[in-house]
């Protein structure tokens, strides 16, 4: 049962199913090109207001070195993370970003690029931020410990925060579907399909809540280094 429940996240069994897995990765981004060569439409406009909600926000977190190239990577990977988990929902769609394979590879180099920028360019203002101000004298050898290991692990709570949160949702949602057909009683039925409808949107909720999670705790760590 186990072997079945998470054979859902097994990305193949071959060459071939490997690559048109992970193709799905990017069948979101053939979604957005589309709208701007149609006449503008509803889907359109909401995009274009969230996209310009996110611009702002960014730049604000960004504070004074933030500049237009910097938010567009920034909401690029919200846009990416989110199509992938919401498509993801969707029957016999692999979700790639249920995988530490493609979280961890867009976690990692952004944390490395921003570490090695901050300590090429702004040597002092690293080494100040490993000592909290009004740390008292006796706890520095301390906080620096703890400020390099909460430094170190952050890829790998960004990878591994949005890849928990993806298998989680959808184990329930296998197990409700696994459930559904063996039941026969239609009282239990009914609950079990009101209860998979909630959490499908849930999951949708979710799909937002963590691509926008990713990409916030991602503008901040670029911030701190300058």
């Amino acid at each position: 049962m186990m072997t079945n429940l998470f054979s859902v996240f097994d990305p193949s069994t071959s060459i071939l199913n490997l690559s048109l897995n992970w193709l799905s990765t990017f069948l979101g981004l053939f979604l957005i090109p589309m709208s701007y060569w149609l006449m503008p439409n509803r889907f359109q406009l909401i995009w274009n207001n969230i996209l310009l909600t996110l611009h702002k926000e960014f730049k604000t977190l960004l504070g004074p070195s933030g500049h237009n190239g910097s938010t567009l990577m920034f909401i690029s990977l919200f846009s990416l993370i989110m199509f992938n988990n919401f498509l993801g929902l969707f029957p016999y769609i692999f979700t790639s970003t249920s995988h530490l394979t493609l979280t961890l590879t867009l976690a990692f180099p952004l944390w490395l690029s921003f570490m090695l920028y901050g300590w090429i360019n702004h040597t002092q203002h690293m080494f100040a931020h490993l000592v909290p101000q009004g740390t008292p004298p006796v706890l520095m050898p301390f906080m620096v410990c703890i400020e390099t290991i909460s430094n170190v692990i952050r890829p790998g709570t960004l990878a591994v925060r949005l890849t928990a949160n993806m298998i989680a949702g959808h184990l329930l949602l296998t197990l409700l579907g696994n459930t559904g057909p063996v039941t026969t009683n239609y009282i239990i039925l009914s609950f079990i399909l009101t209860t998979q409808i909630a959490l499908l949107v849930l999951e949708s909720a979710v799909a937002i809540i963590q691509s926008y999670v990713f990409a916030v705790l991602s503008t901040l760590y670029s911030s701190e280094v300058n």
